[in-house]
């Protein structure tokens, strides 16, 4: 059954600090072919939609199951360019192809834990919330309010040093953007509205199916940990 509902993912070509970040290969497959399948498995989508402006991104989205109907123009990819004009782009283009959506959930490229039973939490939660948006989280391993700065002069202090001695069991538990999906009503996202804030619900997720892919080292940590959850999830 139809829910009228897009996914999204941005994936452009010129990733610097992981040349070609988005198709490498990561346990046996392109990277993006992780997200691609994900959102396949969950049922939910419409269209999965690649935006992207790199010919061989493209091709292999379309290999793994998804479309690419338009290319991403240059004025969209470079490194400074946001997500949310990405995704408004590819929403007007799609619109324009298959008609406007009621939802759409940007999922990015390098999130090879996402999962398609979250992608159905995110969905639910939207819609029986009346909230705008609907993101996954996770909680920091350790309290920010115990965070470091490092002096200039080789020093360190605190952010917050009226907590240097609250117990750690006493202090409020914080949450991150856990960089996988991001669920949004249509007219929310071309509208710019807010995600981070009341607007929004979070997907909670737990700490070890999370991992920004942004450097090297993230990498081999990504690689480990999905190592690990296939033996236990196989065991």
């Amino acid at each position: 059954m139809s829910k009228n509902a897009f996914a999204i993912i941005p994936a452009r070509g010129g990733s610097k600090r992981i040349p070609r970040k988005n198709i490498r290969t990561f346990h046996g497959r392109p990277m993006i072919g992780w997200t691609i399948a994900a959102a396949r498995e969950s049922g939910l989508f419409d269209h999965i939609i690649v935006s992207t402006d790199d010919i061989e991104i493209a091709a292999i989205a379309r290999a793994e199951g998804a479309e690419t109907p338009f290319m991403r123009p240059a004025d969209l990819s470079d490194d400074h360019t946001p997500t949310r004009p990405v995704i408004n782009h590819a929403i007007d283009a799609a619109a324009t192809l298959y008609g406007k959506p009621d939802f759409v959930c940007c999922l990015y490229a390098t999130a090879p834990f996402m999962r398609a039973g979250d992608l159905l939490t995110g969905f639910d939660l939207l819609q029986s919330s009346g909230a705008e948006f609907a993101f996954s989280v996770t909680s920091f391993a350790f309290p920010i309010q115990r965070a470091l700065r490092l002096m200039p002069n080789g020093r360190v202090d605190m952010f917050a040093p009226e907590h240097a001695m609250t117990r750690s069991q006493d202090l409020e538990e914080a949450w991150h953007d856990a960089g996988q999906f991001y669920w949004g009503r249509t007219d929310a996202f071309l509208a710019n509205r807010k995600m981070f804030s009341e607007a929004a619900v979070p997907v909670i997720l737990p700490r070890d199916r999370v991992q920004d892919i942004d450097t090297p080292e993230d990498w081999r940590v990504a690689e480990q940990l999905f190592a690990a959850q296939r033996v236990e999830r196989l065991s």
